[in-house]
């Protein structure tokens, strides 16, 4: 059995761990069990803003050497698709490897030849996930990043998130893209006829986590 240690980007409630652990736990391919832990009420409540998304990954780096210490994990990642504290290379050497849900997703599309865009909640996360793809030197797989403009409360609303994702899927399919990464770690997506098809980041990597 793989242990996985996975933490928040936000700190989080309660009742929203227990959701998100769920989601895990249903998503989790066999050998794989990963153990949610949230990042702490230091970092932000939400990723609304530039200087939110810099105090995630500060405290997201900070939780994961906390929590993986002398832990027995075998692999940690950040529960975002951000990648906050995911290492652009090589992992450094000590503790368990880190990885990054995007990083994997995104790269394993590439490898297959696809042309990819994405859906994000708003306009800060839309910026950094650009970035975060631009330093994996992505760029030239990605047909765009469609920003939603949805409230945080969208991302526990599988209903308001899906309707906003088939017209930005649309979007993207017109400017070339076969994939659209669904730009949250922590929503269902509905099965949907939309003319590219809805990667869920998530579920994709965990299972290349456990591929040999």
């Amino acid at each position: 059995m793989t242990r996985a240690l996975a933490v928040t980007p936000i700190h989080l409630p309660a009742a929203e761990i227990g959701r998100r652990q769920a989601r895990y736990d249903r998503l989790a391919p066999p050998g794989l069990r990963i153990e949610l832990r949230d990042v702490g009420p230091a970092a932000p409540g939400a990723l609304d803003t530039e200087d939110a998304v810099r105090a995630s990954e500060k405290e997201v780096a900070a939780a994961l050497e906390r929590e993986a210490a002398g832990a027995g994990f075998d692999l940690a990642f950040p529960d975002c698709v951000l990648d906050p504290a995911v290492p652009d290379g090589a992992a450094e050497p000590g503790g368990p490897p880190v990885h990054g849900l995007l990083k994997l997703s995104a790269t394993y599309l590439a490898a297959r030849g696809e042309r990819f865009g994405a859906v994000v909640r708003n306009q800060a996360i839309g910026a950094e996930l650009a970035r975060r793809l631009s330093a994996y030197g992505l760029e030239r797989h990605v047909a765009g990043v469609a920003v939603m403009d949805l409230p945080f409360d969208a991302i526990a609303d599988t209903g308001a998130w899906n309707a906003a994702l088939a017209e930005a899927v649309g979007a993207l399919a017109g400017r070339g893209a076969t994939a659209v990464i669904n730009g949250c770690s922590a929503v269902d997506v509905e099965p949907a006829d939309l003319p590219a098809r809805v990667v869920d980041p998530t579920e994709l990597a965990l299972g290349l986590m456990v591929a040999s």
